[in-house]
């Protein structure tokens, strides 16, 4: 690949040529904190069209620092532009920080239009960094902010809003909405408590199989609302409720889970539990999780959910300092282990085709 600037290929992101576009993508993909500073830059000034392919790029990078530019875009005028700034912010909920939560926060209370004000309350909802700044705003001095606080709250239905909420029982403008949220949190509690009260007593290990899959079941409905208290059955004494716990998290999808399920992985002392933990990671597609997965391909119980989480992580580039190695379990005895490395290798091939660089070895150094 030649020596353009990223400033350069960023416009290319549009271009004509299928190349020049899988180039410039592969340069933003490749180029870190410059390739961040220059899409934000095409969100103030490029033409609708770049802006779009830009908030979608930044989206895919997953730098946090991207944004409050992305939640500028919610108030432009072309609809696609707002479309894109949207989904983008969607995709990166899971990394957002404190200054985007607050530029949504001031967006909302900005009185825009009533499908502003809702797609604002949407991506709020999607936020996990977003309950303390809302707990925060059950405190505004004007009642509909506090209103819109409490409603949004109310949506979400996060376990770590109940105190805020309690104290704001007291005020007037509030006080159905938080008397509602706490009941339905409660609910929320108690069910998930009960149920899995129940697979505490199931006895037989064939019986608490059936039993923790039909917990499961029972439990997937309430879905991101259960994340807090999951992620407190994680340290349970009963091996079957870890396991339904970690279950539960994988299939819900919401990466707050990734770190705690982590240390199961690391630290249980449960096979099964531990089969869970990393299969429940690779639903997720997390790329933290890399090194523990790689580890855990020797260990024949776990080796074949390391290599299916290993071709579900989403951003393949962070797999190519292990090429060769992958490329040597395409050979594996394990059908399903040569499977998924030679899904890795294929994607690892065509990323390298974009950026006209071979993927380097562990260690490899790169001569020009």
């Amino acid at each position: 690949m030649s020596q353009e600037s990223i400033e350069t290929l960023i416009p290319e992101l549009v271009h004509e040529e299928d190349w020049r576009r899988m180039r410039a993508t592969a340069a933003c993909l490749k180029g870190g904190p410059r390739a961040v500073h220059g899409l934000v830059q095409v969100l103030e000034s490029g033409e609708p069209a770049l802006k779009i392919e830009a908030a979608g790029m930044l989206a895919r990078i997953k730098d946090p620092s991207a944004g409050v530019p992305l939640v500028r875009l919610l108030a432009a005028g072309d609809a696609g532009i707002r479309k894109a700034g949207s989904l983008a912010l969607e995709q990166l909920a899971g990394v957002l920080d404190t200054a985007a939560v607050t530029a949504l926060i001031e967006a909302l209370a900005a009185r825009q239009d009533e499908d502003h004000r809702a797609t604002i309350a949407r991506l709020l909802g999607l936020i996990p960094s977003a309950v303390e700044p809302l707990c925060g705003m059950l405190k505004h001095p004007q009642a509909d902010a506090r209103e819109t606080a409490a409603l949004i709250l109310e949506q979400v239905l996060e376990p770590r809003s109940a105190d805020a909420l309690v104290d704001a029982m007291s005020d007037p403008s509030v006080q159905e909405i938080v008397v509602r949220t706490l009941k339905k949190l409660g609910a929320i509690r108690e069910r998930i408590a009960d149920t899995f009260n129940a697979l505490r007593d199931v006895e037989g290990s064939v019986e608490r199989e059936d039993a923790r899959m039909a917990a499961v079941i029972a439990l997937l409905g309430v879905g991101r609302p259960s994340v807090e208290i999951l992620i407190e059955y994680l340290d349970d004494d009963d091996w079957v409720v870890r396991e339904a716990a970690a279950d539960l998290l994988g299939k819900i999808g919401d990466v707050r889970a990734v770190e705690p399920l982590m240390k199961r992985l690391q630290s249980d002392k449960d096979t099964g539990v531990k089969e869970l933990a990393l299969k429940s990671l690779g639903l997720i597609g997390d790329a933290r999780p890399v090194q523990l997965y790689l580890e855990a391909i020797p260990i024949r119980p776990l080796r074949v959910f390391a290599m299916e989480a290993l071709a579900k992580i989403k951003d393949v580039t962070v797999l190519a300092p292990y090429h060769d190695l992958f490329d040597r379990l395409k050979t594996d005895r394990d059908g399903l282990v040569a499977y998924n490395a030679g899904m890795i290798v294929d994607k690892l091939e065509a990323a390298a085709m974009q950026a006209d660089v071979r993927p380097a070895a562990a260690g490899e150094e790169q001569h020009g």
